[in-house]
């Protein structure tokens, strides 16, 4: 039996056996989310070989329950490539997430904006991304499934309910092109204007490799951006992590109400 296998029989027994619905996984400063979800919390250290997220601001657990009526797994935070250096970290969680049954993942992240109609508190819908570090979580992999098709990796139909859900409650929530940067350090001036070159509205440290494993996987998936401050150069601030878990709960709020509003349309 495979790892993930192990680990999912592990979690049902503690759970129970109904297929989640939607998995999310929560970005920095957006953990708390996790504790909106009524059912039961698996910390990742009870589950071994478990990828433990080693950044503050996440909730380093796995929450399996309902929201809104709705069978969800929630994972209140993520490993980062700039931890360890593996792009593949979050492959088993997103293993254990199909054995689990779930076909739909919702990623969100905290995000620097490089579009000035995109203010920190704010959200963007990732309509496409680029790999700007050149790393991939594939590699490696032995099978020729490694040559995933990603024209449209971020789902179209997922796309347009949570569009659908952000336009019933009034909240803005434009679409724009994701890029990863690995990190840890912050990006420069000059980075950032590259990025704005190549075609990018906002940037961040994670995402990118989780809807390349989740396509890999099979699963259909979408990325929510909350932006957390504007690139370097672009404004009078002093770019942070304290600032990033200062000003993520603001678009958390929002991302909230269009999550919820989102599962009550499925």
């Amino acid at each position: 039996m495979s790892k993930s296998a192990e680990l999912a029989d592990l979690i049902r027994a503690k759970a129970g056996v109904e297929p989640p619905a939607l998995g999310l996984i929560l970005g920095s400063g957006l953990g708390h989310l996790a504790e909106e979800v009524e059912g039961v919390a698996v910390p990742y250290s009870d589950l071994p070989g478990f990828p433990h997220a080693g950044v503050s601001g996440h909730n380093p657990k796995l929450v399996i329950g309902t929201l809104e009526g709705v069978r969800v797994a929630v994972f209140g935070g993520r490993v980062h490539y700039y931890e360890h250096g593996n792009p593949a970290e979050m492959r088993l969680p997103l293993e254990i997430l199909r054995e689990l049954g779930c076909e739909q993942l919702l990623l969100t992240n905290a995000a620097g904006s490089l579009r000035e109609d995109i203010a920190p508190g704010g959200l963007m819908m990732l309509s496409d991304h680029i790999n700007f570090s050149g790393n991939n979580p594939l590699i490696g992999e032995p099978s020729d499934a490694r040559f995933v098709p990603l024209t449209e990796a971020h789902d179209p139909q997922i796309r347009a309910g949570l569009a659908a859900a952000a336009k019933a409650e009034g909240i803005d929530l434009p679409e724009g092109v994701y890029c990863w940067f690995s990190g840890p350090c912050f990006e420069t001036p000059a980075e950032i204007r590259a990025a704005r070159i190549f075609g990018a509205d906002a940037l961040g440290m994670s995402t990118v490799p989780e809807v390349i494993l989740a396509r890999f996987l099979g699963l259909r998936v979408a990325a929510v951006s909350v932006i957390t401050n504007m690139g370097a150069g672009m404004a009078d601030e002093q770019i942070s992590h304290e600032q990033t878990k200062a000003i993520a709960p603001m678009g958390a709020a929002k991302l909230e109400r269009v999550l919820r509003r989102y599962l009550q349309q499925l």
